[in-house]
């Protein structure tokens, strides 16, 4: 577990690191071949070291222990950094269409072998940044908005580039704000998925990764439960999921045996590691106040 954290601490560092020295190259580059494709860029490659910074921190933060008040400690953090990640991406997007959009009726002179040659570090920086978060990001919502992030940037990076050649071979100064228009699309695309799927979890919905018919089908099946209702399942973080539970048994408890294999399997199953059951016995004298369960 430590070792995996501290990989994850480095790739963080590394990228960050290799953001901020390209954000300054690219800034002054802008400025000197008057590309707003470039500038753009630069911008957005701000919100990616913002983006790196939130998603370092909430990493850490959820590694903290429980308290007696956050009893789950931190592990929540992660979930609201993937979605201001997410959302400055699109902040992004309105920055960049409103100067293109300028530029259209304001056209100005672009050096285009700047705009490429720079945008073309930016593909290497970009996607080697990338490559840093490529692993595990299935099983982790912030480090795949991470990865989309920076995967995102790379395929813009190329778009600037390719707009820069293009530039250089026909003179037409409005290739760069229509790139820049082309790079605010993609930036949609690319940080939509993250922001429904981060939103969703910060109001506590079931992660998409679960089918919620198939864990109630799990526990109904276990041996002596007659019956299961008051099911929740939600996500701790963005690599955790818990979930709790009431099993009707009639014929008692089951034992620690029992219980201890069905949160066995519910991790290795459904990849939810923090299950909660309530054994009841049905009595209908001391009826379960939370049954029946209301569906939506």
């Amino acid at each position: 577990m430590h070792a995996r954290q501290g990989r994850l601490d480095r790739a963080f560092a590394l990228g960050a690191g290799f953001n901020v020295a390209f954000l300054l190259v690219e800034a002054v580059a802008g400025v000197m071949a008057h590309s707003v494709a470039l500038l753009a860029d630069a911008g957005h490659n701000l919100s990616d070291v913002l983006g790196l910074g939130l998603a370092w921190g909430a990493s850490v933060l959820a590694r903290r222990p429980p308290s007696g008040r956050f009893t789950y400690g931190l592990r929540s953090s992660t979930i609201w950094a993937a979605l201001a990640n997410a959302a400055a991406l699109l902040i992004a997007v309105g920055a960049i269409s409103l100067e293109a959009l300028q530029r259209f009726s304001r056209p100005v002179a672009v050096e285009g072998g700047t705009v490429a040659l720079v945008a073309l570090a930016g593909v290497i920086v970009n996607a080697a940044t990338a490559a840093l978060f490529m692993r595990g990001r299935e099983r982790d919502l912030n480090r795949r908005g991470v990865f989309v992030h920076m995967a995102a940037d790379a395929a813009v990076s190329l778009g600037v580039a390719l707009g820069g050649v293009a530039i250089l071979w026909t003179g037409r100064s409005w290739i760069d704000p229509a790139i820049s228009l082309a790079v605010a699309g993609f930036i949609v695309v690319a940080a939509w998925d993250v922001l429904r799927e981060s939103f969703s979890l910060a109001l506590h919905s079931a992660p998409r990764s679960i089918e919620l018919n198939a864990v109630r089908a799990y526990l109904g099946a276990l041996p002596g439960v007659e019956s299961v209702h008051d099911l929740h399942v939600w996500a701790m973080s963005t690599s955790e999921t818990a979930l709790t539970a009431h099993l009707v048994m009639p014929h008692g408890h089951p034992g620690d045996a029992l219980l201890a294999r069905a949160c066995h399997e519910l991790a290795e199953r459904f990849a939810i590691g923090h299950a909660t059951l309530q054994v009841e016995s049905g009595d209908p004298a001391h009826p379960c106040t939370l049954e029946p369960e209301e569906t939506a």
